[in-house]
């Protein structure tokens, strides 16, 4: 369903990034988003609504929507579109409602 623009000479020159998303390899081009990284590797939904259970994933890609909330390296309710993805990464679907930490 999504696929990349073709690549500029940057692009092609990029280090490959090695993430792991829910115990899975993945790997992403340097300079992608997490949100991009996962519409790469064909994850389409990052988390489920708090109330329902449906699947979400990312809608703006720019940090308005919230759609793109993951886990990351054991921290919740991170806006995979705004975090840059690196080396090592932990990503984890989010489940259910968010939970705030006092």
């Amino acid at each position: 369903m999504f696929k990349r623009l073709p690549e500029s000479e940057a692009q092609r020159n990029a280090h490959p990034v090695a993430l792991l998303v829910n115990g899975m390899e993945v790997i992403c081009r340097e300079g992608d988003s997490v949100a991009a990284a996962l519409f790469a590797a064909g994850l389409l939904d990052c988390r489920d609504t708090p109330v329902k259970g449906v699947p979400r994933g990312p809608f703006c890609m720019m940090g308005v929507c919230f759609d793109c909330l993951v886990e990351i390296n054991g921290m919740p309710n991170q806006q995979g579109c705004m975090v840059l993805a690196k080396p090592g990464m932990n990503i984890e679907r989010q489940l259910g409602a968010r939970e705030v930490q006092a």
